[in-house]
């Protein structure tokens, strides 16, 4: 089991409530951060929840405060950005167009490259925006988690959970379709200074009571997650911490 990493457990009445907590999160993180914010997104259903409340939260700091932020995407399907299954494409229809982060400070994928190559290329990427360094510290990555415990395009007994080397990596036999998709790593994941997982809805709530109340001798993905000096937070809906007897912060309606 690894090591235990002090988290924080916020539980809300709904997936709005939440939305508006997470966001909130985002903006106070970006304004502490004194300057360049580098923010880690993930696809599914943070792309609506994101993009429903990140622009009025960012706003409050000023129009400009956007413009020093970088963005990157925990991991990414291996498809035209017009494609319903990019996440970047879903983020540039329904976020970057309500939100001033320079093109340039957006970091995305290649998908016209074959899928190892699009990781590689996606690497440098990051090692360019992060000034050259080996491994990418962010200041905060916002993570789903699916009903089978994965996070980012890191599955259940995958070989790229043994992965210490690269900070992206290439997969091609996706258990969850599409089967190519490049990855965060967990040593980007775990070298990060704030993570957030947000999960919604009663799908979620037998994982959750694993990954949050076990102590597996093989542990789900999610639950590899344990940043070594970084701040680990879960933003749950009550749906989906319905079955946990862990203590948590219970937060009423707005």
């Amino acid at each position: 089991m690894p090591g235990f990493v002090p988290r924080h457990i916020s539980v809300f009445p709904s997936p709005q409530e939440l939305g508006s907590s997470l966001a909130q999160l985002v903006a106070q993180r970006a304004a502490e951060s004194g300057g360049r914010f580098s923010l880690g997104l993930s696809g599914g259903s943070l792309v609506r929840i994101l993009s429903q409340e990140l622009p009025a939260a960012a706003a409050l700091s000023g129009p400009a405060a956007p413009a020093r932020w970088v963005l990157a995407f925990c991991d990414e399907r291996l498809v035209p950005v017009e494609d319903p299954e990019s996440t970047y494409g879903a983020y540039k229809t329904h976020l970057l167009s309500k939100i001033s982060i320079p093109e340039n400070q957006v970091v995305i994928i290649n998908p016209s490259l074959p899928v190892e190559e699009a990781a590689s290329d996606y690497a440098e990427k990051l090692k360019e925006a992060f000034q050259g360094e080996n491994m990418p510290v962010f200041d905060l990555l916002i993570l789903g988690i699916g009903p089978d415990g994965h996070t980012c395009s890191l599955f259940p007994d995958h070989p790229l959970l043994q992965e210490k080397e690269k900070i992206v990596a290439s997969i091609s036999d996706s258990p969850k379709p599409p089967p190519e998709r490049i990855t965060l790593t967990l040593p980007v994941l775990n070298a990060a200074r704030t993570v957030v997982f947000v999960a919604t809805g009663e799908s979620k709530a037998a994982i959750l009571k694993r990954i949050l109340e076990g102590d597996e001798e093989n542990p789900l993905p999610a639950a590899l997650v344990q940043p070594h000096t970084g701040k680990l937070h879960w933003f749950l809906d009550e749906s989906a911490a319905r079955e946990l007897t862990v203590p948590f912060e219970k937060h009423s309606i707005l």
